[in-house]
């Protein structure tokens, strides 16, 4: 297929899925890197509690948490 049918199968709304190599394909920063965070032992202990009541690890609630107030924090920002 050359690049202009691809194109134009593209941005009528075709599924071009077929046509891609994915194989390869990178998110671009979205790699995971490690951090480490040292917290007292209350925060951990509620951390567990409220993971374990949604039923998933510690490490997903962080993350969730996080990303959360980060979303919120642009919200308020582009606001300003």
């Amino acid at each position: 297929m050359k690049a202009e049918e691809l194109d134009t199968l593209f941005d009528e709304g075709g599924d071009i899925s077929d046509y891609l190599d994915l194989t390869s394909a990178k998110r671009i920063g979205l790699q995971p890197k490690k951090v480490n965070v040292d917290f007292p032992q209350w925060i951990i202990n509620a951390l567990d509690s409220e993971a374990k009541k949604i039923g998933v690890t510690r490490q997903s609630i962080i993350k969730v948490w996080i990303a959360e107030r980060l979303k919120l924090e642009q919200v308020v920002h582009k606001a300003s």
